[in-house]
């Protein structure tokens, strides 16, 4: 292996790491904290907040989070597998499935739209504002 290489490896090795550490924390808040939040949750808002407040900088974990998101795809096989075995039981109710599935993505593009907009106007009005 080349000293780039080598360095690239060292580089990945640490943002997995930090990764992992975030991770489980988020796996003892849960054990902590009794409320029904999964510690997917809890890591993911203890990133977004380390981001946010520069504690974590997105260079300390941007090529590991990089290299994660490339393979989700695969990481959803297994549960795609699980759902062909199940084929039966979602037939039974595959009406209410796909209603609610329709319902939701609805109420979650909705939403994400109001958000975008309000803060977008939010926006505006603090760039006419600081413009006077």
């Amino acid at each position: 292996m080349d000293k780039e290489g080598a360095v690239l490896s060292l580089q990945y090795l640490k943002q997995f790491t930090v990764i992992i550490a975030i991770s489980s924390v988020s796996e003892l808040l849960t054990l902590l904290i009794p409320l029904p939040i999964p510690a997917s949750i809890y890591g993911m808002s203890l990133l977004f907040l380390l981001l946010m407040t520069g504690v974590l900088k997105l260079q300390q974990v941007e090529n590991a989070a990089n290299l994660l998101l490339g393979i989700l795809p695969a990481l959803f096989v297994v549960s795609g597998a699980g759902l062909i075995t199940s084929y039966e039981q979602i037939a039974e109710n595959f009406i209410s499935w796909v209603a609610v599935n329709i319902g939701s993505t609805i109420v979650i593009l909705a939403t994400t739209g109001l958000l975008a907009q309000g803060l977008i106007r939010r926006k505006k009005a603090k760039e006419a504002d600081g413009n006077d």
